[in-house]
């Protein structure tokens, strides 16, 4: 089981999951309905990695998905991947807008940027060396 297992926030869970599965290659694990219809919770595994998805405004704490913040950036997940251009390939063709193409960066990963229709920030990377 994974160390960290970032809790992010989306209008539609269950669209987001399924985004989530097409463009980023997440596999769905564990799921709770929302009594109004859709997905209260989701839990996506990549590796021994989770991310953990839950309905934005729910349970009286003022929660929000990024698109509504209106902020520039306000925090991204980094995840490690086998083959970065092949997965960014695969998140642009599935709808990712991507801010970063594939590039090596100077701290020895290569790695791209993108934004899921939500708005959350995505870094997908592979260590170089």
């Amino acid at each position: 089981m994974a160390a960290l297992a970032p809790y992010l926030f989306y209008s539609d869970v269950a669209r987001a999951a399924a985004f989530l599965q097409e463009a980023f290659g997440f596999t769905l694990g564990f799921t709770s309905p929302d009594p109004a219809g859709g997905l209260a919770h989701a839990q996506l595994l990549h590796a021994d990695g989770m991310i953990m998805l839950g309905h934005a405004g729910g349970g009286g704490l003022n929660l929000a998905e990024p698109a509504s913040a209106r902020a520039k950036l306000h925090a991204g997940v980094y995840v490690f991947v086998d083959d970065v251009d092949a997965h960014h390939a695969r998140a642009a063709a599935a709808g990712a807008t991507i801010k970063l193409p594939p590039a090596d960066q100077p701290w020895g990963d290569r790695m791209y940027c993108c934004v899921d229709p939500e708005g959350q920030f995505w870094m997908f990377a592979r260590r170089r060396a």
